[in-house]
C-alpha cells in the first residue's frame, strides 16, 4: 500500500506541475495550426541547397508532431515537391520538439533544456537535410500544390480550438499517460542514483539510452517526464538528453517509410544523424552544465501541487480521456 499512496501522488505532482505548461502549449499549437497552413509549408520547400533546408528544420521544431505523426505530413510535402534534404531535415527537426513539448520540458526540466532541445532539433535537421542533398541526388521533379482553403473567421477559431483539444490529445493521449505511469514507477522503484551506481555518468550510460532510445516508440512531449524521472534516480542530463532525442526521433515504422519513399541511403543517413548528434549533445550538455542534474534532482523531489495545479490536471486528464476515448472509439467504428 505504501508503495502505491507513493506512486499516486508521484503520478498527481507530475501530472499538476506539468498541465498549466501542456494545455498553453495545446492552444498556441492551434494557433500555429491557424497561422501556418500546410500549404503555406508545401511551397518553401522545393529545391536543393541550404535555403530549403534551413527553412524546413525552422518549419519544423514548433510543430507539435510526434515521429509518427510527422511521416504522411512529410511524405505529403515531398510528393508535393519537397527536395528530399528538406523532406529529410523536416523529418529530423520536428519530432524532437513541439510547442507543447517545450512547455512541459520548461516545466520539468528548466530552462536549460528548454533552451537546448529546439537548437539541437534545428542542427540536427541542417546537418541531416545537408548531408542527404550532398550524398543524395536522385530528387522528386514533378510535384503540385495543394489548392488554398478559404475559411470564416469563426472556422479558423475551430479548427484551432479542434486541432488544440481534440486533434493533439487524441494523437499523443494514450503515449502521455504511459509515459507519466512509467515515470511514476521509476521514481517508486528504484533507490536514488540507481543510474548512477548501475551504469555510470559517461558515455556509456549515453550509449544505453541511445540503444533504449532508438526501437522505442515515445513522443517529444511523453518523453519528458519520464527522462526527469530517471534523472533524480542518478542518470546523467547528457544521457537524459540521449534519450530525448533518439526516443521521438527513431522507431521502425519512421525507419521503415524513410527507407521506402526516400530511399536507403537517405534512412541511414537519417539514422547517423540521429546517432551522432544525439551523442555528441549528450556530452557537450554534461561538459557545459556541470550541476545540472543535482538541479533538477531537487526540483522533482521537491514538487507541490498548488490549487490551479490541481484544476489543470483535472482538465488534463480529462481531455486526454476525452482524446483516447475518440481515437479507440474511431478504430472499433472501422474494424
Amino acid at each position: 500500500m505504501d508503495y502505491f499512496k507513493s506512486f499516486i501522488i508521484d503520478f498527481w505532482a507530475t501530472v499538476g506541475e506539468m498541465s498549466p505548461y501542456l494545455l498553453f502549449g495545446f492552444a498556441v499549437a492551434g494557433l500555429l495550426k491557424v497561422l501556418i497552413p500546410t500549404s503555406f509549408v508545401q511551397r518553401h520547400l522545393g529545391g536543393r541547397g541550404i535555403w530549403p533546408v534551413l527553412k524546413s528544420s525552422l518549419f519544423g521544431v514548433p510543430l507539435p508532431l510526434c515521429s509518427c505523426g510527422v511521416i504522411p505530413v512529410s511524405m505529403s510535402l515531398h510528393k508535393r515537391g519537397a527536395s528530399k534534404g528538406a523532406t529529410t531535415a523536416f523529418l529530423l527537426s520536428t519530432p524532437q520538439t513541439g510547442v507543447d513539448s517545450l512547455f512541459v520540458t520548461y516545466s520539468l526540466l528548466g530552462p536549460v533544456f528548454t533552451i537546448a532541445r529546439p537548437i539541437i532539433a534545428l542542427i540536427t535537421g541542417i546537418i541531416g537535410g545537408s548531408a542527404v542533398d550532398l550524398l543524395d541526388h536522385q530528387q522528386k521533379k514533378d510535384f503540385q500544390l495543394d489548392r488554398e482553403q478559404h475559411v470564416s473567421h469563426g472556422g479558423y477559431f475551430k479548427l484551432g480550438f479542434r486541432h488544440a483539444f481534440i486533434v493533439l490529445p487524441k494523437d499523443i493521449g494514450t503515449e502521455m499517460l504511459i509515459g507519466l505511469v512509467i515515470a511514476s514507477l521509476i521514481s517508486v522503484a528504484l533507490p536514488d542514483n540507481f543510474f548512477a551506481d548501475k551504469i555510470g555518468t559517461g558515455i556509456g550510460s549515453m550509449l544505453f539510452m541511445m540503444f533504449v532510445g532508438i526501437p522505442l516508440y515515445v513522443c517529444a512531449t511523453a518523453s519528458v517526464p519520464i527522462a526527469a524521472a530517471l534523472i533524480a534516480k542518478g542518470l546523467s542530463p547528457g544521457a537524459a538528453l540521449v534519450f530525448l532525442i533518439t526516443g521521438p526521433e527513431s522507431n521502425a515504422a519512421a525507419i521503415t517509410t524513410i527507407w521506402k519513399v526516400l530511399g536507403h541511403r537517405t534512412a541511414i543517413i537519417y539514422l547517423l544523424t540521429v546517432i551522432i548528434c544525439a551523442l555528441a549533445s549528450g556530452l557537450l550538455l554534461n561538459t557545459a552544465f556541470t550541476n545540472l542534474g543535482s538541479q533538477i534532482k531537487s526540483h522533482y523531489h521537491e514538487m507541490s501541487t498548488t490549487p490551479i495545479e490541481h484544476i489543470s490536471a483535472i482538465v488534463l486528464l480529462a481531455i486526454l480521456s476525452w482524446g483516447m476515448f475518440k481515437r479507440y472509439h474511431k478504430k472499433k467504428i472501422k474494424n
